[in-house]
């Protein structure tokens, strides 16, 4: 696999100058991606938590983590507000005062509100909590981006074929997040992952709405999903090349995109695949990952006004540290 991508991800998050935050300090991992992370210049770091408690976990592990800065949550001079703040964005759904500064006890609730404050630039958590917590901290702290209505996830491929996509490298989506998408969240998948594919590969989007079906080849509802959405997408975002139903060798074989469908301004270029639903989409990326030789970064959260991104509870701190810097670069979307 070449790396080229992936260098030129870190290298525009180092001219970024922006500032992550890290609310997991309980985990040993996250202290030494945060030594790494400011070493390398990816972010400036923010770590939450208490601060005697956090000492004591740098000298089991032995991070320095000096050039970061910590914020006790529960006593931060801003912590009245951002209670205030959330509670009359959640009353209306039921929550209650006394449930709201309880929830914000949690630090990775208390860092999506602070990237929404705009304190920070973007928030990256996972590695102990589950990804419920994370995906609803980032809908009460930042929301959703504007014309969307669906929070989902992409994978970057970064693939052996290095004429496939971008150097080898494409976007898939959703891998991890929306089982059966509806119509409409289908279409905002796609924007979706479009900004992600402009932001993160650094090139205009060639979207293809993968089906078993190309151009009427096949019939069924599912086709007619597919249908049903990319004339939404092509709505919405008449700028936008984004092209479907379209069967994976049409949409990345050049040969066969002219002969299956010789008007697209996608089939045989496309450098983003969105898939019909969560079975499809994180079938492929695992199947391309363990029999295809490729590297899959993320799932990272698409569909939000500013990013925060998931790990894995089984991360590594090298992990932590290259999410943090393509968390970074999506900021600048």
């Amino acid at each position: 696999m070449s790396n080229t991508v992936i260098e030129r991800m870190t290298q525009r998050a180092k001219e970024l100058d922006k500032h992550i935050v890290l609310p997991e300090s309980d985990d040993p991992r996250v202290l030494q991606a945060a030594e790494q992370i400011v070493k390398e210049n990816y972010a400036r770091v923010t770590l939450l938590g208490n601060p005697d408690r956090i000492a004591i976990k740098v000298g089991e592990c032995g991070a320095d983590i000096n050039d970061c800065t910590i914020i006790n949550h529960f006593n931060d001079e801003q912590r009245d507000a951002y209670v205030e703040t959330l509670y009359e964005k959640r009353k209306a759904k039921g929550m209650e005062r006394h449930q709201v500064k309880k929830l914000l006890q949690n630090p990775v609730y208390y860092g999506g509100m602070m990237v929404g404050d705009g304190r920070a630039d973007g928030m990256v958590c996972g590695s102990l909590c589950p990804t419920a917590d994370t995906v609803r901290s980032a809908i009460y702290g930042v929301g959703l981006a504007e014309d969307n209505k669906t929070v989902s996830s992409c994978s970057i491929m970064c693939t052996i074929v290095e004429s496939a996509g971008v150097d080898g490298a494409m976007i898939f989506a959703d891998t991890g997040v929306v089982p059966e998408p509806t119509v409409e969240q289908l279409a905002d998948i796609g924007i979706a992952a479009a900004v992600a594919c402009k932001s993160l590969l650094a090139v205009e989007p060639h979207v293809a709405m993968i089906s078993f079906s190309t151009k009427g080849s096949a019939s069924s509802p599912a086709v007619e999903k597919v249908i049903a959405a990319t004339k939404i997408i092509n709505e919405r975002r008449p700028q936008l090349k984004a092209d479907g139903e379209m069967q994976v060798d049409a949409a990345l074989i050049p040969e066969i995109g002219r002969r299956k469908c010789p008007d697209s301004p996608v089939a045989g270029k496309a450098n983003t695949l969105v898939f019909p639903d969560l079975s499809c989409g994180n079938s492929a990326y695992k199947l391309l990952e363990r029999l295809g030789k490729a590297t899959a970064l993320g799932p990272l959260l698409l569909g939000l006004a500013k990013p925060i991104n998931d790990l894995s509870r089984g991360c590594s701190v090298e992990d932590i540290v290259l999410i943090s810097a393509i968390t970074t670069v999506q900021s600048e979307a």
